[in-house]
């Protein structure tokens, strides 16, 4: 198998972007035993074996090459004084690592360090081009076991649940109301697109605590830090239950409780008036139900009819940082934020746009758009759903999944992402702007108990009442 594509508009905008994903270990790590199932895997997965050449045109293309695996493995020596912070800054050291890119730009790092969480670590650092956030499950789950019953392929997430609301509805619905739905949704899309494009020329988040100064991003790359913390996936159950709202609904505006929480403890601001910070949303634009075909065609062998690398649209999503005396009204306005998004056709036309201005004034301009876009919202904000069960990979039992990037011109940038009955949020801050990660996270947890507690009282005093 091998590839011979060109090189999306939306890949060719990763230039700088590089994805870290640290792997935990619920068993020693095997090297031997690790490295060959890396080479099994390879032979699948042709997209891994390809770099990036100048065609005829010269315009990149995706060309196959060979791969010695050595050259990809790093088994570096740790400090085992605190293992737990070695690993950490070991991560944050390959945020300021270049990466060599005449070989397919992808390496397995292998931290050989009983941690809190983990026996040991393997960090995946990888160039953003090759996969996006729904790709690299896709790779994952391909590659690993159930961990219940190593004879069988790990299982894969359930499909996004359909969208709903009338303009989704059967053609049996109303006239008047359908007519009244595409009305709106087409509303709704001509003022979101409008926003992207003056967010594009000139209208700029508020310079707060969460923003990377204008003066550093003409910095050379800035050095990250990774920090990532454990969460129960049944108290976010829990409280979208008694709100009969989506996890996503309570993810948004647990996220949004804790922002707050950070930025008026560390301003000492008292004044209750809302704050919006804009976060890009990246949106994967495959069909809902592509994961699972891909996971299946690859196991038949037919791994060059996935489509890897970045099929990636892009919205703009506020946070409102407030001071509410009820925690769940993070997420009642979280809720209200996400159904106004959904009823809107942002993703879809944002990325065509990045398509034909790719082919009509070349890469220079949709550079400028992306670098644009980065630069004037604060942070980038991902939330991935991953396996529901556990999962072998390379003959070793997965303790937890971090992924994270670096390379976008943000301070933070925040990951959530779901693996079996948990929930990971993954951090990625600039160390000079965040000097103490850990709070935020520490108001994550905060945030998320806050709102479980009033989710449980208004329940019951539902419960009295009727």
């Amino acid at each position: 198998m091998a590839v011979d594509e060109p090189v999306s508009p939306v890949e060719r905008l990763m230039k700088d972007l590089y994805v870290v994903a640290a792997i935990g270990l619920a068993a020693p790590l095997n090297l031997p035993v690790f490295r060959a199932g890396l080479e099994a895997q390879l032979a699948r997965h042709p997209y891994f074996r390809s770099i990036q050449v100048a065609g005829k045109d010269g315009a990149p293309r995706w060309v196959t090459t060979a791969v010695n695996l050595d050259d990809h493995i790093v088994v570096p020596q740790l400090d085992g004084a605190d293992p737990d912070r070695a690993v950490e800054d070991y991560l944050a050291s390959l945020s300021t690592l270049p990466m060599d890119h005449t070989r397919p730009p992808w390496e397995f790092h292998f931290l050989d360090v009983r941690t809190a969480e983990a026996t040991a670590t393997v960090a995946l650092r990888m160039h953003h081009a090759l996969a996006d956030g729904v790709a690299l499950i896709t790779l994952l789950i391909s590659s690993a076991r159930s961990a219940a019953d190593p004879a069988k392929p790990a299982p894969a997430p359930p499909p996004p649940a359909r969208r709903t609301g009338a303009i989704y509805a059967p053609p049996r619905a109303a006239l008047l109301v359908r007519v009244w739905s595409y009305l709106l949704l087409a509303w709704h899309t001509l003022v979101d697109v409008a926003a992207f494009a003056a967010t594009i020329l000139f209208l700029r988040d508020p310079n707060t605590l969460f923003k990377r100064a204008a003066a550093d991003h003409g910095e050379p790359r800035r050095r990250m830090r990774f920090v990532h913390r454990s969460f129960s996936l049944g108290d976010v159950k829990f409280i979208k239950n008694a709100m009969n709202y989506t996890v996503n609904d309570v993810l948004v505006g647990v996220t949004s409780a804790a922002l707050s929480r950070y930025f008026f403890r560390k301003t000492g601001d008292t004044k209750t008036r809302g704050i919006v910070l804009r976060s890009i949303l990246p949106v994967n634009t495959r069909p809902t139900t592509s994961l699972q075909t891909d996971v299946d065609m690859i196991e038949s062998g037919k791994s060059n009819a996935v489509r890897w690398g970045n099929r990636l649209g892009y919205i703009i999503l506020p946070f409102h940082l407030a001071m509410h005396d009820d925690p769940l009204e993070y997420v009642r306005k979280a809720k209200r934020v996400i159904v106004r998004k959904k009823n809107s056709l942002e993703v879809i036309i944002v990325h065509m746009a990045i398509e034909i201005v790719f082919k009509i004034l070349g890469p220079k301009a949709g550079a400028y758009i992306f670098n644009s876009v980065l630069r004037n919202t604060t942070i980038t904000f991902s939330n991935l759903i991953g396996p529901p069960e556990n999962i072998e990979l390379c003959g070793h039992p997965v303790a937890y999944i971090a992924p994270s990037v670096y390379g976008l011109q943000q301070a933070l940038t925040v990951h959530i992402q779901s693996y079996c009955d948990t929930i990971k949020v993954i951090l990625a801050v600039d160390e000079e702007q965040f000097p103490d990660p850990r709070q935020l996270l520490d108001d994550f947890a905060e945030s998320l108990n806050l709102t479980k507690d009033a989710a449980a009282k208004a329940s019951t005093k539902l419960i009295k009442n009727e």
